[in-house]
């Protein structure tokens, strides 16, 4: 069921870890925020300048990870993790401090976020929740990768298929819809790579916080990690997480059915860019209910359009 209205966080809560590219410890606090605020995040090592906002346009690096940076070449990396917990808690409005560049990787997951904010709980607010309904199908290539959305009234959909010749991960889909109460199995997948790709990812500078407690590594036809697996389709849920943090700056949560084959952070960006270029792609509604137990989409021009609830 759809929320009517905005949410944030009841509580100040903090999080602190090692960050998985610069290795160096971060803490990060998400902090309750008023009706329309959005998601902001703010670099309080910095005296000014030290805002940024959670939007799609603000990303400037999408290589292995989600980096995004305000006009004064200001940034935070990793950002992906943390957004995907909030879609999944249903925070739209939240104040993110943190004291470095990177945000903690913790488990490699969003578990901890998650499972957090849900203790600690959610505050519905006054305004209404503004959802990203897609009007008509719309495709995006990249070479081999794929992804395309089309309408879809109730929810974010997700198809999503990995192809790796490794045979571990091998071709694995699934299908999450995100209105699903139970997204255990996703918020839980780490984050994951090949063994023979970790010198090569070293050597560029990155992944210096990067162990086997917050990353799967995957060597020939074997898993280095000596708990296994989390879930059966770890490697494809890790990567429908990736894309529910990425789609979180939209700023909307979206109405929409995505099909995505050999996606990442680039390739969302590059969609996401493409996508709302075209305002005929899309509208921003509001949900009413009604006496009749209906729901109804308010456009920003004040049209009703009727739909079974």
């Amino acid at each position: 069921m759809l929320e009517l209205f905005q949410k944030t966080i009841s509580k100040q809560v903090e999080f602190k870890g090692i960050a998985l590219h610069s290795g160096l410890e971060s803490i990060v606090k998400i902090i309750p925020a008023d009706d329309n605020y959005g998601i902001v995040f703010k670099r309080i090592d910095l005296e000014k300048n030290n805002i940024i906002k959670a939007n799609f346009k603000n990303v400037s690096s999408a290589r292995l990870c989600t980096t995004i940076q305000n006009s004064f070449d200001v940034n935070i990396s990793t950002v992906e993790h943390l957004l995907a917990a909030l879609y999944i808690t249903g925070i739209d409005n939240a104040l993110i401090e943190i004291n470095a560049s990177e945000v903690p990787i913790m488990d490699g997951s969003s578990k901890e976020f998650v499972e957090t904010i849900l203790k600690i709980g959610v505050k519905e607010q006054r305004a209404k929740r503004k959802y990203l309904k897609i009007l008509k199908k719309f495709e995006f290539n990249e070479g081999k990768k794929f992804i395309s959305i089309e309408p879809n009234q109730n929810s974010l959909n997700v198809d999503f298929q990995l192809v790796y010749s490794n045979n571990v991960i091998g071709k694995q889909r699934n299908q999450i819809n995100f209105s699903d109460k139970d997204l255990f199995n996703v918020y839980t997948s780490r984050t994951f790579c090949l063994f023979e790709d970790v010198e090569q990812i070293k050597k560029i500078g990155l992944a210096k916080g990067g162990s086997l407690d917050n990353a799967i590594v995957v060597k020939n036809d074997m898993i280095l990690n000596s708990t296994g697996l989390r879930n059966s389709k770890e490697f494809v849920n890790h990567k429908i997480l990736d894309l529910a943090g990425d789609f979180l700056l939209s700023g909307y949560r979206v109405l929409g059915s995505i099909t995505c084959i050999q996606g990442g952070h680039s390739l969302s960006n590059l969609f996401l860019r493409t996508l709302l270029k075209d305002k005929s792609n899309y509208s921003i509604v509001e949900i009413e209910e009604s006496k009749t137990n209906k729901s109804y989409y308010k456009t920003s021009t004040n049209k009703l359009a009727a739909v079974n609830a």
